[in-house]
């Protein structure tokens, strides 16, 4: 279950950091609303997952996924680049993230 907590919180750090884009500067009422409830969520589940889980492992993977993921949401949503480096970095991330997962 704490797995699936840490994923989640990941899940919801992505929506506060893609968020952040669309809050125009916390000008925009509902953006930042959503945004502020998903920094909060994310880390009220990444409090439970660390409870179960060690913190370093934890917390590189809460990260991982929220940066993988929000570099694919900039891509597909923003239109950020996807060139070849970007994606190889992210592969790379991705690999770590699957080592901590194995030797935690």
């Amino acid at each position: 279950m704490a797995w699936f907590l840490l994923f989640l919180a990941g899940l919801f750090e992505c929506g506060w950091a893609v968020g952040l884009k669309y809050t125009d500067g916390f000008t925009r009422p509902l953006p930042t609303a959503l945004t502020v409830i998903s920094m909060v969520v994310s880390v009220v589940l990444l409090g439970l997952a660390v409870k179960h889980l060690p913190i370093g492992t934890a917390y590189a993977i809460w990260t991982g996924i929220g940066t993988v993921g929000t570099v694919l949401l900039g891509v597909w949503l923003l239109g950020d680049s996807a060139s070849v480096s970007r994606l190889a970095c992210i592969t790379l991330i991705v690999a770590g993230i699957a080592g901590l997962k194995l030797t935690a």
